[in-house]
């Protein structure tokens, strides 16, 4: 049995599987910066979102920041053109089940012609 204890093999060996592995890290993150979609902040605590004019209001910051989100989601004008109305229907009606506000589900209902976003919870086991 031959048993090979060169040191440049060594370096060579360790070079191979650190190489190996910074690859595959950076294959790794770069394939979750590509999954990750788009997000937008939207502010709204200067409104009321218990009267119909402070949830219209909130309703058109989503809608805007929803347009920038579903906008740089697609590579090319005419995926975005395809697909425009229904990545803005799903992102506006996440973001009105993140903010959970009655007005602004009636608003969201009444643009897209849907009953109101529901938000399932269990309040725990039996």
């Amino acid at each position: 049995m031959i048993t090979i204890t060169s040191k440049s093999f060594r370096t060579l060996a360790a070079g191979a599987i650190l190489s190996a592995l910074a690859f595959s890290f950076a294959t790794v993150s770069s394939a979750e910066d590509d999954a990750t979609p788009p997000q937008v902040v939207v502010k709204f605590a200067d409104l009321d979102l218990s009267t119909s004019r402070g949830a219209v209001a909130l309703y058109g910051r989503i809608h805007g920041a929803a347009e920038d989100v579903c906008w740089r989601m697609y590579t090319n004008t005419e995926a975005y053109r395809r697909y425009k109305n229904a990545c803005l229907q799903k992102v506006i009606a996440d973001a009105v089940n993140k903010v959970d506000e009655p007005a602004l589900s009636a608003v969201f209902a009444s643009q897209y012609g849907v009953s109101a976003p529901v938000v399932v919870a269990a309040a725990g086991t039996r």
